[in-house]
């Protein structure tokens, strides 16, 4: 069997590396998953200071957790759902809020498959200028935790729902409808900005 898909070494081959103390297996992991680890612990956690100490964690975990890895999944969605899990246990010791109110999600109906109008112009087909640009970030930015990791999977980093899912540990139906209310909520702050600019 091929051990490369190509020019990357597979999960199996990694792994194998790590476990039998190959370092720059090791780095090239961290170089591989640093952008969404960083993505999601900068969405996750408000302090400069505990997301270099949770980046460090989440390493320390995958280090430490390696030989228990079974391949159900991609290495580097594993990698980040334990970064999800770092966070989330760092916002529950907090007591920092992690949905805007967030209860029965996964009741709301198949409309959730479905952009609002004004965030599908502003983000799918990407005809923003840099002062809507700006705008949208700061809107994003007031969103919860889990909302605001959610759209940056999704509609930033270009994850399908079934990896978010495995990331998050929740049904593809509860993810999608997550993932319509962070738009609707945001769409709603946007309206709003846009109100008071008109004033």
């Amino acid at each position: 069997m091929d051990e490369t898909k190509g020019n990357r070494l597979t999960d199996q081959l990694l792994v194998a590396r790590v476990l039998g103390g190959d370092t720059g297996a090791f780095r090239y992991i961290i170089e591989d998953t640093e952008g969404i680890v960083a993505q999601i612990i900068f969405k996750m956690i408000p302090n400069l200071e505990d997301r270099k100490d949770i980046a460090q964690d989440v390493y320390l975990k995958v280090f430490h957790n390696l030989s228990r890895f079974k391949f159900q999944s991609k290495l580097s969605t594993w990698i980040w759902q334990i970064t999800y899990n770092t966070c989330l246990n760092y916002l529950e010791k907090k007591k920092l809020f992690l949905f805007d109110n967030l209860i029965n999600a996964s009741a709301v109906e198949e409309e959730s498959d479905g952009l609002p109008e004004l965030f599908e112009n502003l983000v799918e087909k990407k005809i923003m200028n840099d002062e809507l640009s700006r705008i949208l970030s700061k809107e994003i930015d007031k969103l919860s935790p889990v909302y605001k990791t959610l759209i940056t999977l999704y509609h930033h980093e270009d994850l399908s729902y079934a990896e978010i899912a495995t990331i998050v540990q929740l049904p593809e139906g509860t993810v999608k409808s997550y993932l319509f209310r962070a738009r609707k909520t945001l769409r709603d702050q946007l309206i709003l900005v846009y109100k008071k600019d008109a004033l």
